[in-house]
C-alpha cells in the first residue's frame, strides 16, 4: 500500500514539474518577444503654429434696458367698459388700450354745453341792451365772466372724457394685462407695462484704466446665452462723467439693434468693445494645451533620424508655455512656442515626451475664432 502511494506521489510531482517547466518556457518566450517588439507610433492630429492679427477687445457684462418703458396707469377713476388689447401686443403711439365709462360725464357735458349756450345768448342780449343804454358795463362784465366760466366747464368735462380713453403714449410692446372688463380703477392704478424694444440700451461698466480708449459711437457687439447664434451690433451712446469710487469702474451705455426683439429688459448679456488697433498673437487650439497646476504645456512634434533604420521619425517634445487671452476655440501663447512649430491639437492628456507619432487630421475637431452651436 505504501509503495503504491509513493509511486502516485512521484507521478504527480513529475506532472507538476512538467507543467511548471512548460509555463516558464512560455514566459521566457513572451519576455523575449516583448523585448524585441516595436510599438507602432501613436496617431495624432496636428497643426502648424502661425502668427495672427487679433482685434483688441474689452469684454464686459451688461444688462438690457428699454429705450422707453412705462407702466400705463389710469389718470382718472372709473369702470372699465372696453379692453382693446391683449398681453404682449405690439401697439403704436396713440392706440386705444382701454375705455372707461363716460356716461355720467357725457350727461354733464350736455348740461355744460347748454349753460355755455345760455351764457353766450345772455352776453349777446346784454350787448344789444348796452347799445340802447338799457344796461351797464357791469352787467356786460358779469355776462362775459359767466360765458368764460361755462366754456371752461365744457373744456374740463371734455378733458375728463378724453382721459377716460387710455392710449399708448408711444409705440412698443405691451406686457401682461393687469385689469379686467368691468373692474373699477382709481387714479394711478396700473393697467399694463409698455416698452420700446428696438433699439434697446445695454448698460455695462469698464475699468477706469480703459477709459481713455472709449468714445461715443464706438462699435460694440452684444451676445446673449439665450440666443448664442446671434450677434447684436450697437454703438456707445453715453459714457458716465463719474468713476465709481468703490469699484473704480465707469458706467457705459450702448444702443443696440434689436430688430426681432430677442433681447428683453433685464437680460444679462456679454459685451465686446472692439478697439481699432490689432495685436500680433500666436494662437493655438485650446484642446492642444495640457493644463496642470505645475505649468501648462503643449506637445511639439520634432523630426528625428532613427539611428538603426536611418528613417526620419516624428517624436514628441513636451514644451511648457505661458498662456494669454482666449478667443473662441483658440488661446494665445505668449511664451514658450515659436511660429512654424507643429503641435498636437487633441488628446494631449495621454501623450509623453519621446512618444513616436504619425499625423492624421481626418478626424481633427473643427475649431473657430467664433464658434457657433450646432442645432440640437
Amino acid at each position: 500500500m505504501l509503495k503504491k502511494l509513493l509511486i502516485a506521489f512521484i507521478g504527480v510531482a513529475i506532472l507538476i514539474g512538467t507543467i511548471v517547466y512548460i509555463k516558464l518556457d512560455q514566459f521566457a518566450a513572451m519576455e523575449e518577444a516583448g523585448a524585441n517588439m516595436v510599438m507602432p507610433p501613436t496617431v495624432v492630429t496636428a497643426q502648424t503654429v502661425n502668427e495672427a492679427q487679433w482685434e483688441e477687445i474689452i469684454p464686459a457684462i451688461g444688462s438690457v434696458s428699454a429705450l422707453q418703458g412705462v407702466m400705463v396707469a389710469a389718470e382718472v377713476g372709473g369702470r372699465i367698459t372696453r379692453i382693446l388689447f391683449e398681453s404682449s401686443d405690439n401697439v403704436t403711439a396713440g392706440q386705444v388700450l382701454i375705455q372707461l365709462d363716460t356716461s355720467s360725464e357725457k350727461s354733464q357735458l350736455v348740461s355744460a354745453i347748454a349753460d355755455e349756450e345760455l351764457a353766450r345768448n345772455e352776453l349777446s342780449r346784454q350787448k344789444k341792451l348796452l347799445k340802447k343804454n338799457m344796461t351797464s358795463d357791469e352787467a356786460i362784465d358779469r355776462a362775459e365772466a359767466q360765458l368764460k366760466d361755462s366754456v371752461a366747464q365744457v373744456g374740463v368735462i371734455k378733458a375728463l372724457i378724453d382721459k377716460k380713453t387710455v392710449k399708448a403714449p408711444f409705440s412698443g410692446r405691451l406686457g401682461f394685462r393687469q385689469v379686467d372688463l368691468g373692474q373699477i380703477v382709481s387714479i394711478g392704478d396700473p393697467i399694463v407695462t409698455l416698452q420700446s424694444l428696438n433699439p434697446v440700451y445695454v448698460d455695462f461698466s469698464v475699468p477706469q484704466q480703459k477709459l481713455s480708449l472709449l468714445q461715443n459711437d464706438m462699435d460694440v457687439r452684444i451676445k446673449s446665452d439665450a440666443h448664442p447664434e446671434t450677434i447684436f451690433p450697437g454703438k456707445i451712446a453715453h459714457i458716465d462723467l463719474e468713476v465709481d469710487p468703490v469699484t473704480r469702474n465707469v458706467q457705459v451705455q450702448a444702443l443696440a439693434k434689436n430688430t426681432d426683439e430677442k433681447l428683453r429688459v433685464g437680460m444679462f448679456v456679454n459685451v465686446e468693445l472692439a478697439l481699432p488697433e490689432k495685436r500680433t498673437v500666436l494662437p493655438v487650439p485650446a484642446t492642444a494645451v495640457l493644463y496642470a497646476s505645475f505649468g501648462n504645456s503643449v506637445f511639439v512634434i520634432d523630426e528625428q533620424k532613427n539611428e538603426e533604420s536611418g528613417e526620419t521619425e516624428l517624436v514628441l517634445r513636451q514644451q511648457f508655455v505661458t498662456l494669454g487671452t482666449a478667443r473662441g476655440d483658440f488661446i494665445d501663447v505668449t511664451n514658450g512656442l515659436k511660429a512654424g512649430e507643429t503641435i498636437v491639437t487633441s488628446g494631449v492628456f495621454k501623450l509623453a515626451t519621446g512618444t513616436k507619432v504619425v499625423i492624421d487630421n481626418t478626424l481633427a475637431p473643427e475649431i473657430s475664432l467664433d464658434p457657433k452651436p450646432r442645432d440640437s
